[in-house]
């Protein structure tokens, strides 16, 4: 898989420009890369990986990059004497197949959190069929924390106008899928209102489920107002290497991940928070659910909450009845204008033979076949 989609080629330069995260790569791939070794750079952007197992002595990479991006790393490699040891793939990881087992197989495709789209299934596979026995992984392990926050500026950012107006009008109806959306941000250490809990740990050298659940528990240590819930990840890359985004470090390119709660709560010293916390990987992205209960210290319920991403993206009757098991399908005129571009995708019509008849055929669609190429490209370097 690719790092996250839309990186443009400064956004894959900060990534090398973030020394807090770029340094400790460089150190475990200096520990793990043997001279002769094969290594496999799993969303390779530029190719900077890439290029450092080469100075390491590696005899062969794999650079796997679905985006674009992979051109340039070509570039960067043959203007610094690697192109004849590195062979670029433009192709999801989970769609190649290699001619020899990789000794290290190196990879960053978290976002904020490690759980981001098919992040672990792309480790899944790589680990189960392209790692050498007693092979190296980098990252090695992914822990994640969590913190009851209190961040009264980015919970008004996040939610809008207070009470739900501006400008005379009510947007109350905006707030449950403002409360039910997460989002990045740079926290401090002292928003924090009890100390960090570990909630989940992934190994990833035997981790199979790309699923997470788990439940944590604090003591608020001082008097404040919760309006959500931080997470963050140390990440172990090899023996003594890592790195941390945790609130109060050194601020990396990741950040962390804020869940606002339904609404703010205030909170003494000694009350009790609790949090159970699920993400499932539903299609391309995660699903998040936090359920959150706060108790006062002798026990009486202050407030409790159930929230959950799939309340943040609302889904209009219409689109949720397509989505039932029993619905009857039929293609509108945007179906039936692919389908006939992927029917004549035969492996012996070129694109330009396709798009005059696509236009031919829609000229109310295109004005030229020209216009038509460019959506019959779209399909050929989607599907092809």
């Amino acid at each position: 898989m690719s790092r996250p989609t839309g990186y443009s080629i400064s956004g894959y330069s900060s990534l090398i420009a973030d020394a807090g995260r770029t340094a400790p790569y460089v150190a475990a791939l200096t520990q793990a890369v043997r001279p002769g070794a094969v290594v496999l750079d799993i969303g390779a952007g530029t190719g900077f990986f890439s290029l450092l197992a080469c100075r390491l002595g590696a005899r062969r990479v794999y650079a796997v990059e679905p985006d674009n991006a992979i051109g340039v790393a070509r570039e960067v490699a043959a203007a610094n004497g690697c192109a004849d040891r590195i062979e670029f793939i433009q192709e999801l990881s989970t769609r190649i197949t290699l001619p020899e087992p990789a000794d290290v197989i190196v990879s960053d495709l978290r976002g904020v959190l490690p759980l981001f789209q098919h992040h672990l299934p792309s480790i899944v596979d790589a680990r189960r069929r392209h790692l050498a026995p007693g092979g190296v992984l980098i990252p090695r392990i992914d822990r994640l924390w969590c913190a009851p926050a209190e961040a009264p500026e980015l919970y008004l950012h996040h939610l809008g106008p207070p009470e739900g107006a501006a400008y005379g009008f009510d947007l109350r109806p905006a707030l449950w899928p403002s409360v039910n959306t997460w989002c990045k941000t740079n926290a401090k250490r002292e928003q924090l209102l009890a100390d960090p809990a570990p909630w989940l740990a992934l190994d990833y050298a035997v981790v199979e489920s790309p699923d997470a659940r788990g439940a944590v528990m604090w003591t608020v240590g001082r008097p404040g107002t919760l309006h959500g819930l931080l997470l963050w990840f140390d990440a172990e890359l090899a023996d003594g290497i890592g790195f941390s985004n945790a609130p109060g470090g050194p601020e990396l390119i990741y950040g962390q991940a804020f869940f606002p709660l339904a609404a703010p709560v205030a909170v003494a010293a000694g009350d009790r928070v609790s949090a159970e916390l699920a993400a499932n990987l539903v299609s391309d992205d995660y699903i998040w659910r936090w359920d959150t209960t706060v108790l006062g210290a002798g026990g009486q319920v202050k407030a409790g909450f159930k929230q959950s991403t799939f309340f943040g993206a609302p889904l209009s009757p219409a689109q949720l009845r397509k989505r039932g098991a029993g619905y009857v399908p039929s293609l509108n005129a945007d179906g039936q204008i692919r389908q006939l571009v992927l029917d004549r995708m035969d492996g012996h019509t070129p694109l330009g033979e396709i798009a005059r008849a696509l236009a031919e055929q829609y000229p109310g669609r295109f004005a030229s076949w020209q216009e038509a190429l460019a959506m019959v490209a779209d399909l050929s370097q989607k599907y092809s």
